[in-house]
């Protein structure tokens, strides 16, 4: 009997490693998809597809928008976790990413590469056969450059930031193209104010954690007193900029003066927090900054979308 009850003990030990591992299988593959990214994705690129798309709510192609973001989240996803496989070796050195799946072996780096191709090459071709073939090479073009380009460059050079700003911007174009099979004035203008925004809100995440990013051998922030005029260049100036261009939707007739007061105040809250962090480099007032770019981009956006002329 005794025999037998450390045979089941033994048994229920080797099982039950396995269960907690099947049973967080999911979470773990939903991880590597960085879905607090493709949020912030998925409501640039809903936003400008409406934009792009002015019906009523009855001839509003919701099929269209759908089969849109199905495929944006789609390469999107791709892109996160191929950029996973790549650094995972610098990952495992930084303590906000060292418990990502990959990096704590829960899943083998095979599976997780299998994952990202399936994923970026399923949107792309969903997005070509189903939406466009614009909003397909847009998005496609964005993959390669960012884990092709940006992602290595993080290693070299602090204007990565700078070149990785270029793909970062692509969402409201690929939206913009899946409705209207084309590029106008305001898409164009959607990227700029996408470009500008991810400069602070970059600053913030690479000030909170540049031990991090110097353990882990990236170079988004240079060493010594240059690192704070390039976080106080960086931060203030794009969101400075931000401010004026934000407001030419309704200067040209675009957008009503709902959003003009509102992106106005939206605008010069995110500056000030910028110029906080520009003045007073600390964890906490880069936290503060982190999350109005946070609220920023949404609001903007989709008050953008209701406030339309």
């Amino acid at each position: 009997m005794e025999t037998e009850a450390v045979a089941k003990i033994a048994l229920l030990a080797r099982v039950e490693p396995r269960n907690r591992t099947s049973g967080r299988f999911l979470a773990d593959y939903w991880a590597l998809t960085k879905p607090d990214i493709n949020l912030l994705i998925a409501i640039t690129v809903f936003v400008s597809f409406g934009l792009a798309r002015p019906t009523t709510l009855e001839t509003f192609p919701y099929a269209l928008l759908i089969h849109t973001l199905l495929g944006s989240m789609l390469i999107a996803s791709g892109a996160g976790t191929l950029n996973q496989v790549i650094e995972r070796r610098f990952d495992s050195q930084m303590r906000r990413t060292s418990r990502r799946p990959l990096v704590a072996g829960s899943i083998s780096p095979v599976y997780v590469l299998r994952f990202g191709v399936l994923l970026s090459l399923g949107g792309a071709v969903y997005l070509a056969l189903v939406v466009n073939t614009l909003s397909s090479l847009i998005a496609s073009l964005t993959l390669v450059s960012y884990l092709a380009i940006y992602t290595p460059l993080k290693r070299r050079t602090p204007l990565c930031t700078l070149v990785g700003a270029l793909p970062g911007a692509a969402p409201p174009l690929i939206g913009w193209a899946a409705a209207s099979g084309s590029l106008s004035r305001e898409a164009w203008l959607l990227y700029a104010m996408l470009f500008l925004w991810q400069f602070p809100h970059f600053m913030a995440i690479a000030w909170m954690y540049r031990e991090d990013y110097d353990r882990a051998g990236y170079k988004v922030l240079p060493r010594g007193e240059t690192r704070h005029s390039l976080v106080a260049l960086q931060g203030v100036i794009p969101a400075f900029l931000l401010v004026p261009i934000s407001l030419l939707p309704a200067l040209l007739g675009d957008e009503g003066r709902i959003y003009f007061l509102g992106a106005a105040l939206l605008g010069l809250t995110f500056l000030y927090y910028a110029s906080r962090l520009a003045l007073r480099r600390s964890n906490g007032i880069a936290r503060q900054l982190l999350l109005a770019s946070i609220i920023y981009l949404p609001s903007v956006f989709l008050l953008m979308l209701l406030d339309r002329s």
